[in-house]
């Protein structure tokens, strides 16, 4: 079955980065779409960034286009999320996706994406 896990949370001060990664199996990576979202306590889940099966095309939230790059490493099937300059309001736990199909460039709903990961939590702190 298809396996999403999360990594590279912690905790962080402001202005550091992190990188997240997102290791998949279970699914042929290369031909899937992947996204990733966070939901803060007491927010509901919120996109943060998207990337095609190629690595060429992304799609990020508003928020997250000046801090956030997302890309991919289809050899190592894997999913990176890396936030610059971390704010107390990056503070959340980041979630993985995959959608039901390949091939689809999913965007930032939810709902288009199936498969979820556990999540990694990212705390920072002032």
């Amino acid at each position: 079955q298809v396996q999403l896990v999360e990594s590279g949370g912690g905790l962080a001060q402001v202005g550091e980065s992190v990188r997240l990664s997102c290791a998949a199996s279970g699914l042929t990576f290369s031909s899937y779409a992947m996204g990733w979202f966070r939901q803060a306590p007491g927010n509901q889940r919120e996109f943060v960034a998207s990337i095609d099966w190629s690595g060429y095309n992304t799609h990020y939230a508003d928020s997250a286009k000046d801090r956030c790059t997302i890309s991919r490493d289809n050899a190592k099937n894997t999913v990176y999320l890396q936030i610059f300059f971390l704010q107390p309001e990056d503070t959340a736990v980041y979630y993985c996706a995959a959608p039901l199909r390949p091939g689809v460039f999913s965007g930032s709903y939810s709902a288009e994406y199936e498969y979820w990961g556990q999540g990694t939590q990212v705390t920072v702190s002032s």
